[in-house]
């Protein structure tokens, strides 16, 4: 109750953040940085042996043209992109070991990318649990989020969900999931990209309080109004990949001035020394570039911090600012693997459970099939002049199973990749737990489908009722269905929603046309060829599985109707001989649609982790994959 009233007088005035885990000051500084890209055999320059020196307490904007390099050196220095990078980034005066850094900063990205279904308290309150653990009782994680709520004043959308933000509140939430366990060094793409110009103001704004309090805040911006270039303590201009300009906001004009560029005075700074640096008005980069290298601006980088009145770093001691390097400081995760799967588990099930519209979808898509299949199979389990069709009907049912899972993944999947890419690459949670409960939580909904549609299709074509034939049946297609679900994850992992889309379907034909191959042919021998690649479809063990839960002994001849003289398929071992399965056991097919359920969830999270993560022989095959490619485009 005390902690409620604390933070509701603290709302009447500026927002605190004293209760949130104290971090050391991290200073960020970088010599001869360079990034090179690799294009078949040519290679394209993108950073030239650049230096500078992010400070914390400052908000710093990284500024430049279309093409000039800022992303690029943004994305060094999170982190986020190694491979190419040349020179030396040092934390606090020290080398930097890069993965320690990565568990103490933050990458917010351009695209606001946020968990749908949930609201802005609930979103906070998971990233809490996630990100500081159960070291800290639930009533501080409620007084930490409400902290951050009122700084970055999102009262008014606790209890809006997600997807109905605006794109400011939306930019504000990312930034607030991200400050919940107080990192030392931020990191945002484009910050104001699609906002208009009081909700760039504002965020601009929030971000230089949030850095205030001792956090080296980076930004990538492209081109801002003269009022939000203001609010910048520091300023990095970059142009063709070398340094224009490093020190204050207010520094800019002058330091032009010097070198016989003056700004009209109606111009705003920012698009000026970025026109400057596109070559608008000459060839002046070099110009720039050699007085950055000479030392001619230093006199402006203290001037912003020197000439604003009234604004004290809060709640950072001085103390903080003197340390050294931050290897010596314990950057933990704060939740372990067990507690992050049943974090992200709640989650996943809570978003399942919101998304009506979705589940109605899935209901009303089982229910129509379900009663398409059985009335086109109507009252055929029985019937000896129609078991061939009752055949097809095990073989509709394996491609129920098949599409109706699986493509819903290929359509949504490849989006939670880039969700989890941010989270992931932020330190929320490790892969293992996610891809754990991802299983977990998709499997009830796969199986309280699959049954629905077992329920009306197996009693409508007159299947025989035993309960052991209705168990096996009914395992056999939820098998099937939770198979066919991984294997679109197994394919969406890895690519984007085209590609997915397309790869999908393209790959479950050969599945489908190799599942009944040799049917008809009795027990014949087959090439082994043929019986080899038989064998990796999965939906031939399926069919066989439906087969043998149907007609597997004992069954009694089928019956034959009084208006047909002759049925030639009447008796039950005689047509599943016919049909080649006469030594199919259920048991076994049973236990290798297991082993490939595994199997293709292992595969799934193999994927998934080099995606976020390549290791050496995965880049070694994309590198390969891009030559070839190249070497084709060429001879083309």
């Amino acid at each position: 109750m005390s902690s409620t009233v604390e933070v509701n007088s603290r709302a009447l005035g500026r927002a605190h953040l004293s209760h949130l885990p104290q971090r050391p000051a991290v200073n960020l500084s970088f010599q001869d940085l360079s990034y090179t890209v690799q294009n078949g055999k040519s290679s394209k320059i993108i950073l030239r042996s650049i230096n500078g020196d992010f400070r914390s307490g400052q908000l710093t904007a990284i500024l430049g043209p279309s093409g000039a390099g800022k992303s690029t050196l943004l994305n060094i220095l999170a982190g986020y992109r190694v491979a190419g990078a040349s020179g030396t980034i040092f934390t606090n005066g020290e080398p930097r070991d890069l993965h320690q850094f990565r568990k103490l900063s933050r990458y917010i990205m351009q695209e606001d990318l946020l968990q749908p279904y949930i609201t802005v308290q609930e979103a906070m309150m998971i990233a809490a649990d996630l990100k500081l653990g159960n070291g800290i009782t639930k009533e501080k994680k409620l007084v930490i989020a409400e902290e951050i709520i009122q700084l970055l004043r999102l009262q008014k959308a606790r209890n809006t969900a997600t997807e109905r933000l605006s794109g400011g509140e939306r930019k504000r939430i990312s930034i607030a999931l991200e400050l919940l366990n107080n990192p030392p060094v931020i990191f945002l793409d484009e910050p104001t990209t699609g906002l208009d110009d009081v909700a760039s103001s504002t965020c601009v704004s929030l971000l230089k309080r949030v850095a205030r309090g001792g956090r080296t805040v980076v930004c990538s911006l492209h081109t801002p109004s003269a009022r939000l270039f203001a609010e910048f303590d520091h300023v990095y201009v970059v142009a063709g990949g070398r340094c224009a300009y490093q020190g204050t906001a207010p520094g800019v004009v002058p330091f032009l001035k010097e070198l016989q560029l003056p700004c009209p005075k109606t111009y705003n700074p920012a698009d000026f020394i970025i026109e400057v640096s596109s070559g608008e008005y000459g060839s002046h980069v070099d110009k720039m570039v050699s007085a950055v290298e000479n030392g001619k601006n230093q006199r402006w980088r203290t001037y912003a911090i020197e000439e604003t009145p009234g604004e004290q770093f809060e709640e950072m001691e001085i103390e903080q600012l003197n340390t050294g390097g931050v290897e010596k400081h314990n950057y933990k995760h704060g939740c372990s693997a067990c507690q992050q799967f049943i974090v992200l588990l709640k989650r996943m099930l809570l978003q399942t459970v919101r998304n009506k519209s979705y589940l109605w979808l899935r209901v009303g898509l089982h229910l129509f099939i379900g009663f398409i299949v059985a009335s086109l199979f109507n009252k055929m389990g029985y019937d000896a002049s129609k078991t061939i069709f009752n055949f097809g009907f095990c073989y509709a049912c394996t491609i129920a199973m098949l599409y109706i899972p699986m493509m819903p993944v290929l359509l949504a999947f490849p989006t939670e990749v880039q969700l989890v890419k941010r989270e992931y690459f932020n330190r929320w949670y490790g892969l293992k737990p996610y891809y754990a409960a991802l299983v977990i939580s998709r499997t009830p909904a796969t199986i309280f489908f699959s049954l629905l549609y077992v329920v009306i299709a197996y009693p409508i074509t007159s299947q025989p009722m035993e309960l052991d034939r209705i168990v096996m049946f009914a395992s056999t297609c939820i098998l099937i269905a939770l198979i066919s679900e991984s294997m679109g994850t197994v394919i969406s992992s890895m690519l984007n929603v085209v590609n997915s889309v397309f790869m999908g379907p393209a790959m479950s034909v050969p599945l489908m046309l190799l599942a009944v191959y040799g049917i008809g042919s009795g027990d014949d021998p087959l090439p082994i060829v043929w019986r080899l690649a038989r064998a990796c479809s999965f939906l031939r063990y399926g069919i066989e599985g439906l087969v043998a839960a149907i007609y597997g002994p004992p069954r009694d001849d089928l019956i034959c109707p009084d208006h047909v003289d002759y049925c030639e398929y009447k008796n039950v071992a005689y047509f599943v001989k016919l049909m080649g399965m006469s030594g199919v056991s259920f048991w076994v097919d049973f236990s290798v649609l297991v082993c490939i359920l595994l199997a293709m969830n292992l595969t799934g999270y193999y994927l998934l982790r080099q995606r976020l993560s390549p290791n050496y022989a995965f880049r070694a095959i994309k590198v390969i994959g891009n030559f070839i490619k190249t070497k084709m485009s060429s001879y083309s």
